[in-house]
């Protein structure tokens, strides 16, 4: 049992982890940035490709458009509130899941 509840625990710090750390971090990396979309990265494909299909201008609420006010601004707190939400608990379900260690005689149901 005692197992269980440190895999928990370690997942749910993950989860966490990605939703605050990685996803910004990773949406970064593409070329969205504080500063604009950098030149010659994903980002700048992502934006041409949006701009031809939508005769030079990129739709509101399109998938770059959320890209780059992530990028820009980071996350609002409900988006915030709303990943840890969902990924703090599916990384608990995976880390009791996943995680394997020696078993102790706490661990045998009694």
């Amino acid at each position: 049992m005692k197992n269980k509840i440190k895999g928990a625990t370690i997942g749910a710090a993950v989860g966490v982890g990605v939703a605050l750390i990685g996803i910004p971090v990773g949406i970064c990396a593409l070329g969205f940035t504080a500063t604009g979309i950098t030149a010659g990265s994903v980002a700048a494909k992502m934006m041409s490709a949006a701009a031809i299909a939508n005769n030079g201008g990129v739709a509101a609420g399109s998938a770059v458009a959320v890209l780059q006010s992530v990028g820009a601004a980071g996350f609002s707190l409900g988006a915030k509130i709303g990943l840890t939400s969902t990924l703090g608990p599916l990384g608990a379900a995976a880390g009791a899941k996943l995680f394997t260690g020696k078993t102790t005689p706490d661990d045998e149901p009694k």
